[in-house]
């Protein structure tokens, strides 16, 4: 196994900010709400999940931004790329916008939320889907369902 095999890199559009992360994200997701509509300029926001652990910026310095609530929203302070969550729920993880990432492809969305505010047009692709955030007590099968389809496709 190479190491690109378990470490991923990603930064902003202008460079400024780079991080990397020494772990399989532990689940992706693209998020329908408005707030992640008007955040990303697109009809949803696409998360790679990843625990706090193994993720580490290794240039420039994010600033919060967002509505500077609960959950933390980083951004590069130059080009004001929206980088990355730290949700208020847990410290444990880190939502990475799976676009910055440098081989985004790799992390299509398993699945998506807040489809109740979903645009008509708008298609993930997404495995499961709930109209707003899942029961905490779901995740952990979700992972596993998550972690045993990202397994199978490694082989």
């Amino acid at each position: 196994m190479s190491i690109d095999d378990f470490c991923a890199t990603g930064s902003c559009r202008c460079g400024q900010v780079t991080f990397e992360m020494r772990a399989q994200p532990v689940m992706t997701s693209a998020c329908h709400c408005v707030g992640c509509q008007k955040m990303s300029g697109s009809a949803f926001s696409l998360t790679a999940l990843f625990a706090a652990d193994a993720f580490s910026v290794t240039r420039g310095s994010p600033v919060i931004g967002g509505l500077h609530g609960p959950t933390r929203h980083f951004f590069c302070p130059h080009c004001l790329s929206w980088l990355f969550t730290r949700p208020a729920e847990s410290d444990a993880f880190v939502g990475v916008r799976s676009s910055l990432l440098d081989k985004p492809e790799r992390y299509a969305p398993y699945m998506e939320t807040w489809t109740r505010e979903k645009l008509s047009w708008a298609s993930t692709g997404a495995s499961a889907s709930y109209e707003a955030f899942p029961d905490p007590r779901d995740y952990p099968a979700l992972m596993a369902a998550f972690a045993a389809l990202a397994s199978a496709a490694e082989r």
